[in-house]
């Protein structure tokens, strides 16, 4: 496969997947493509399988049936060792953030380089830095302990952690979760600038409209155990499926809609 042939492949293809607990049955037949170069974004209620689908897509829990392929290798099956190398090609921001609170955010951004690359600690502490002001971040909150962060620095902390490693493939969930309106707003940009700047595919699980109209290339809507419309902001905004029209007309949506809609 050539360059040009391997850009146009689906950095993430999902086919016919479905996941069970117990007599619970969360997807059913559920298919969908990420794009390379896109910021593709899942949505849906409680209870969708949004961050079920996540999990099973970076190899924290395996499906019943059906095929993830990710970078064009199935990882359904894969076993720690073998999907170590592919692990390495993305990163993670968890919807917590996930960072350890008995490390300072230098050292919890640096410890994928030290676990991955056989690089100086001087370097290394360069490359956490230099991550650190990539996410928005002062070098001041190198020195700071999760806990004496504002929710807002934290989620940058974190996501400073998940491009530690250089990825080509970005996943967030959740990532406005939580902050105030201008922390979220703030949030945004920072995310379509790291896209643009690094090169990514973004995935991202969200509830938050407002950062669909802002930065999303795509949106797949989960529901039925499914995939129930797929497509741009636009798109769906003028779909009939009653569960997608009920997402995206309700009073929020409709705000988020025209707020945006002033905006260009």
């Amino acid at each position: 496969m050539n360059d040009t042939e391997q850009a146009q492949q689906p950095i993430i293809q999902v086919t016919d997947l479905c996941t069970r607990f117990g007599d619970a049955v969360v997807h059913e037949n559920l298919s969908m493509k990420v794009r390379r170069g896109e910021i593709f974004a899942l949505v849906g209620g409680s209870g969708s399988g949004k961050s079920t689908l996540l999990r099973e897509i970076i190899m924290l829990q395996r499906p019943v049936s059906g095929s993830i392929r990710v970078f064009g290798q199935d990882v359904a099956g894969l076993d720690d060792e073998s999907a170590l190398p592919l692990r390495r090609r993305w990163g993670v921001m968890f919807e917590r953030g996930a960072l350890f609170s008995s490390l300072t955010v230098a050292e919890n951004v640096s410890m994928p380089l030290r676990e991955h690359m056989q690089l100086s600690d001087e370097l290394i502490d360069e490359l956490a830095m230099l991550k650190i002001a990539l996410a928005g971040l002062p070098a001041s909150a190198g020195a700071k302990y999760p806990n004496e962060l504002s929710g807002g620095m934290r989620k940058r902390a974190a996501l400073a952690r998940a491009i530690a490693l250089d990825p080509e493939l970005l996943f967030l969930d959740e990532p406005t979760a939580g902050l105030d309106p201008l922390s979220a707003s703030g949030f945004d940009e920072l995310v379509r600038h790291l896209k643009e700047l690094l090169g990514l595919t973004i995935m991202l699980v969200t509830h938050d409209l407002d950062l669909l109209w802002r930065v999303a290339d795509r949106v797949a809507v989960l529901g039925d155990r499914r995939v129930l419309a797929e497509g741009t902001m636009e798109e769906l905004s003028e779909s009939e499926h009653p569960i997608v029209r009920e997402y995206f007309y309700g009073p929020r949506g409709r705000a988020a809609r025209n707020q945006a809609w002033k905006q260009k």
